[in-house]
């Protein structure tokens, strides 16, 4: 139903925003929209209220009508985060006044602001703030309305609009009657959900359907966090799932995602479609329940699967042998390949395997990706070889078994051989191969201590890329020339790498050789058999 928002915040208690919930986030662009929709609504004699979105909440129990158990808000925190806001800096502002103009509309004087819509005056601690958010939003928040400076280093959406806020109420034309009049109008539709009565779960995936769409992350925690009680919401976010979300931060929101398909391959031997992870989880998550196993001890394997995948796939190995293994894996997208990964590195925190063992493993696996992609075979039955690659391997011979069932793959999933590898090596395109920078790396790191950082060099075509060749190559060529050009342009016996591409230009094979920068003064390992040669 339609409600008053002021009278919603006065009536309630307290409302909380559960741990579980994403930080506010609300950019500039959407509090000046709100701020001009209460300008507009307070200018406007004629109208009456002003519709402002939606609020939905969990209501405290009814029977314990009396205790301090909060409403739980499941939809609508960046609202009623934003008007909180509005009336703190309104407050602030009013202050300022003289006694007698600080009540500009009925109704809104400091003292009545910060009583009914703010704080419970009455009361202590947590329970005398009307809003209570997550994280370090809350540190936040009770600063704002406790009139103290916020603690050093707290990054927050909260304090920027804030700050927003007041930069608005410090404008001397600023009509504070007309503010008052306007947040008297906003208007919200009132969802209130019952405890043991209402699923939260499904109300917040319907009000999700629309607008910005949730993370599989968000959805995912709030799936296995918001049916519980509030304290133990609390201790299993902060000790299993904070923690797990803090070894993905800097990485892209879809690495999550993978993680979470990646867990589920291994758990159910099934490979989720991308955009039916979530599902896909939930099906998971009320097998694991229905067999009487806590939801705890699922987020603890989770977050315990997640540690292995962020050591291989984001750089936070610590072992000075696996962690090049693993960056190399990263660097030729061999994404397909952790599921198995996943498992071996289960067994090598175990000490069923050791870091040899699992770093030869590890290599094996690169080689098979990259083999392959240089053989140009199609790579659509990786995810499937991969899925399934555990169930071949015997514990008691680990690294014997991997190989024996890299051997065993047959017609479009076999291992390269050598001279399959060797013929595409020096045959294929590798200019415009994705995974060339590995390749370049590699070879020109081959047997060096001191390491070439390859990606301050760019690719040199040493015959070029120009159709209409000089007389001096063409003459160099032979009449056939323009065939080829066709044929070796791209492949790995005309690339190179330089600093000095620009300079070479399509200067003939000598001069190139010759230069200063030329491949005879190159430091790099590629260019020394190239400054020894005639033609």
């Amino acid at each position: 139903m339609d409600s008053h928002l002021l009278t919603l915040l006065k009536k309630s208690t307290q409302f909380i925003v559960p741990i579980y919930q994403r930080l506010y986030s609300w950019l500039e662009p959407e509090c000046d929209q709100l701020w001009s929709d209460i300008l507009r609504a307070g200018s406007d004699p004629e109208l009456g209220s002003h519709f402002t979105g939606s609020i939905v909440y969990v209501a405290r129990d009814q029977a314990t009508n009396t205790s301090t158990e909060p409403d739980l808000i499941i939809d609508g925190q960046q609202r009623i985060t934003t008007v909180t806001l509005i009336l703190a800096a309104l407050v602030e502002r009013l202050s300022q006044l003289p006694p007698d103009q600080q009540e500009p509309h009925d109704g809104f004087s400091p003292r009545k602001i910060r009583n009914r819509y703010l704080l419970n005056d009455d009361e202590d601690g947590d329970r005398q703030f009307k809003l209570i958010l997550s994280q370090s939003d809350r540190d936040a928040l009770r600063a704002i309305l406790q009139g103290v400076k916020p603690a050093d280093g707290l990054v927050t959406r909260v304090m920027d609009n804030y700050k927003y806020f007041q930069t608005k109420f410090a404008d001397p034309r600023l009509d504070l009657a007309q503010v008052c009049r306007g947040l008297d109008k906003l208007i919200v539709v009132d969802v209130k959900l019952e405890r043991g009565v209402d699923n939260p779960q499904l109300v917040f995936e319907a009000m999700n359907s629309t607008g910005r769409k949730l993370s599989q992350a968000d959805l995912i925690r709030n799936y296995v966090l918001m049916d519980l009680p509030t304290k133990q919401q609390s201790m299993i976010y902060t000790a299993h799932w904070r923690p797990m979300e803090l070894e993905f931060v800097g990485a892209s929101d879809s690495k999550f995602d993978e993680f979470v398909r990646h867990y589920l391959t291994v758990k159910t031997g099934d490979i989720p479609k991308l955009d039916d992870i979530y599902e896909a989880f939930k099906d998971y998550a009320a097998t694991h329940t229905q067999t009487g196993e806590p939801i705890e001890s699922l987020v603890v394997d989770l977050r315990e699967y997640a540690h292995r995948f962020c050591a291989m796939a984001l750089g936070k190995e610590q072992d000075p042998k696996l962690k090049p293994a693993f960056r190399d894996l990263d660097q030729i997208r061999a994404d397909v390949v952790y599921p198995f990964l996943l498992v071996a590195y289960t067994d090598y925190e175990l000490g069923i395997i050791d870091t040899d063992e699992l770093h030869e493993i590890v290599q094996m696996v690169t080689s098979y990706v990259f083999r392959r992609a240089v053989c140009r075979i199609p790579t659509n039955s990786l995810n499937k070889t991969f899925a399934g690659f555990a169930s071949a391997v015997r514990k008691d011979r680990y690294v014997d078994s991997v190989k024996a069932h890299f051997l065993s793959l047959r017609s479009y999933r076999a291992f390269p051989t050598d001279e399959e590898f060797r013929t595409s090596l020096t045959t294929t395109d590798l200019y415009n191969f994705r995974r060339r920078s590995y390749l370049f790396r590699k070879l020109e790191n081959h047997g060096r201590k001191e390491r070439v950082a390859v990606e301050e060099y760019t690719i040199e075509h040493i015959l070029p890329q120009n159709e209409n060749l000089s007389p001096l190559w063409r003459q160099a060529l032979g009449d056939d020339w323009q065939d080829l050009q066709r044929k070796y342009l791209h492949t790995l016996g005309n690339l190179t790498l330089t600093g000095y591409n620009s300079e070479y230009s399509d200067h003939p094979f000598t001069t190139k050789r010759d230069m200063k920068g030329g491949f005879r003064d190159s430091p790099l390992q590629l260019n020394a058999g190239l400054g020894q040669l005639e033609s």
